[in-house]
């Protein structure tokens, strides 16, 4: 264990790596990861290829700080919405217009997990594992607050979102955003509608 020193600046991420990172993510975003190499995040973090391997071993170390930082700005910003203590209906509905929101801000390349997956398809890569694990905190999430309204097919239900939200996303940046957000909010609407007022079960309910 590496004994605690004194200093103001312990703990903070050094100007460099947080450089890197931020250069790194805000590349493998809008062009993908396999498409940006090292030489490229270096030359335009303006670093040494020593400081990048000082902080990352590996490009896939980089690729893991990228998706961890996109996952923390996720679950802090659904924190966020859950912490105002809406009741759970209202607090789904705040977090489709987050979404959506999202979905229609400049730049947006989707998913930044879905894209991910499909460059790492490999279920054993840490990558892949990543991913997965992003997408099962935020299932979990959904399914959570859809059982306070009732515990009767919870998780179908939440799958049901899942699925509508990684269609829109895909679908975004591909057509008119607006549109396909107006859509994606119908379809949470009567998701809840349906989810409320029967046994739900699946899709084919809705």
């Amino acid at each position: 264990m590496v004994a605690c020193v004194a200093n103001p600046k312990a703990g903070r991420p050094s100007e460099a790596r947080s450089r890197l990172l931020d250069t790194a993510s805000r590349l493998f975003y809008a062009e993908g990861i396999q498409a940006v190499g090292i030489d490229r995040i270096v030359a335009e973090a303006q670093v040494t290829r020593a400081t990048l391997y000082r902080h990352f071993p590996g490009k896939e170390d980089l690729v893991l700080a990228y998706l961890n930082e996109v996952d923390r700005a996720i679950r802090s910003q659904a924190d966020e919405v859950v912490a105002a203590g809406l009741p759970a209906a209202d607090t789904i509905r705040a977090l489709s217009k987050s979404i959506a929101q999202s979905i229609q801000s400049p730049g947006f390349r989707g998913c930044a997990f879905l894209n991910a997956a499909v460059e790492y398809p490999d279920p054993e890569s840490p990558v892949h594992k990543a991913v997965l694990a992003h997408r099962q905190w935020f299932l979990e999430t959904i399914t959570e607050l859809l059982a306070k309204i009732q515990e009767t097919g919870a998780e179908p239900a939440a799958r049901h979102f899942v699925m509508m939200r990684d269609g829109a996303m895909a679908a975004g940046c591909l057509f008119d955003p607006v549109l396909i957000c107006e859509t994606f909010l119908r379809g949470v609407e009567r998701l809840l509608q349906v989810y409320a007022a029967t046994d739900y079960s699946g899709p084919a309910s809705a």
